[in-house]
C-alpha cells in the first residue's frame, strides 16, 4: 500500500466481488472452491481498508438474483457465510470494525438471521470501519421499499415533502455516505442492480482480475487510480 496519497483516498469504497465461479472453472474445481478462495480476498481488502483508515466499505456478496442458482451452491454459500461470521468476529472486535448488512435478511433461514443480527449487535459500538455486506440485495427492491415506507409515513403526516436527502433516509444505507469508488472485478461492464441510487456520482473502476485473485496489490492499484481522478459532480472547472 505504498505510494498512495492518503489525503485523496475515498471515504466509502463499494465492491462488486465477481469471478469466483470462473476462477474455479479455470482450475477445474467446483464453483464453491472459488467462493472459499474469494474469502481470502475479502479478508485482505477489509484489513487493507482498515489500515488505511477508510471508514466505509460495502461488499456485494449475495444478490436477490443469486437465489436462482442451484440449491447446492446456495446451500454452500450460506454455510460459508455462517463460518465467516464465526471466524471473523474476533477480528472485527480487535480492529474496531462495525458489521452491517444491507438487503432483505428475511429471505435467509431463521438461524442464520439470528447469527447475522448477533454479530451486528456485538460490533455495534465499533467506529473505525463500517463494513456493510449486501445480502439478498436488490437495488430496485431497495428503491421500491423506500417508496413504500415514504407513502406510509406520508399518510401519517410524518412526511410533508420529498427531496433527495429525505429519500436517502429511507434506503438501507441511510446512515452511510454514498460510495466515492465502486470497484468491479472480473471485467464485466455492468452494475448488476447494486446501489442504483447511491452511485449517481461514484467513480467506477473495472479490472479483469477475478475476485479470488484480487489481493492487497490489486486493491492498492484501484485506490491509486481513484486518487488520480478529478471528481467534478457535473460541474465544469
Amino acid at each position: 500500500m505504498q505510494n498512495i496519497e492518503i489525503n485523496k483516498l475515498p471515504t466509502h469504497v463499494a465492491i462488486i466481488m465477481d469471478g469466483n465461479g470462473r476462477w474455479a472453472k479455470l482450475r477445474n474445481l467446483p464453483r464453491v472452491e472459488g467462493h472459499i478462495q474469494g474469502m481470502e480476498s475479502v479478508r485482505d481488502v477489509i484489513t487493507a481498508t482498515r489500515n488505511l483508515n477508510i471508514p466505509f466499505l460495502t461488499l456485494y456478496a449475495f444478490s436477490k438474483e443469486n437465489w436462482s442458482r442451484s440449491a447446492e451452491e446456495v446451500k454452500r454459500l450460506l454455510e460459508i457465510l455462517a463460518v465467516y461470521l464465526k471466524n471473523e468476529l474476533p477480528l472485527m472486535m480487535d480492529k474496531d470494525i462495525r458489521f452491517n448488512v444491507i438487503g432483505n435478511l428475511k429471505d435467509f433461514p431463521k438461524r442464520l438471521q439470528h447469527h447475522i443480527k448477533d454479530v451486528m449487535d456485538k460490533t455495534a459500538g465499533n467506529t473505525s470501519l463500517t463494513l456493510s455486506i449486501a445480502l439478498s440485495y436488490s437495488g430496485r427492491e431497495e428503491i421500491i421499499n423506500a417508496v413504500k415506507l415514504i407513502l406510509e409515513d406520508a399518510k401519517k403526516g410524518a412526511v410533508k415533502r420529498i427531496n433527495e436527502n429525505i429519500f436517502s433516509r429511507y434506503l438501507y444505507t441511510r446512515n452511510i455516505p454514498d460510495p466515492d469508488l465502486l470497484i468491479r472485478t472480473s471485467g464485466e461492464m455492468r452494475i448488476s442492480n447494486f446501489l442504483l441510487w447511491q452511485i449517481a456520482y461514484t467513480e467506477l473502476y473495472v479490472t479483469d482480475t477475478l475476485w479470488p485473485d484480487f489481493g492487497k496489490e490489486a486493491y492498492a492499484e484501484a485506490l491509486k487510480a481513484f486518487t488520480r481522478r478529478e471528481r467534478r459532480f457535473g460541474i465544469t472547472k
